[in-house]
């Protein structure tokens, strides 16, 4: 049976994996003109990945990727919040 110290390790080592998929499968779908750079799946998909492996990076001390992702995150979070906030005002001005 695992202790809580090798289930949190899992835990982070999954996030930061899940986090890795989902930026190259972000990247796959916008490639693939399946999703564009100003849909919300996308920018979601990218804020989501990068907090995994944000995570995962400043548990195991990669400080510099930890950063990298955690501005890669707020890059997409205001994205996503522009979108909305875009959203709100086209549907609002019918």
């Amino acid at each position: 049976m695992a202790d809580a110290g090798q289930v949190l390790i899992l835990a982070v080592q999954s996030a930061g994996w899940a986090g890795a998929v989902m930026i190259l499968l972000a990247y796959l779908l916008l490639s693939a003109h399946k999703l564009t750079g100003h849909s919300l799946v996308y920018q979601g998909m990218n804020v989501f990945g990068a907090a995994g492996i944000a995570l995962n990076s400043w548990w195991f001390g990669a400080l510099p990727s930890a950063t990298l992702n955690v501005v890669w995150a707020g890059i997409g979070a205001i994205a996503s919040w522009r979108i909305l906030k875009k959203r709100r005002s086209s549907t609002s001005a019918m």
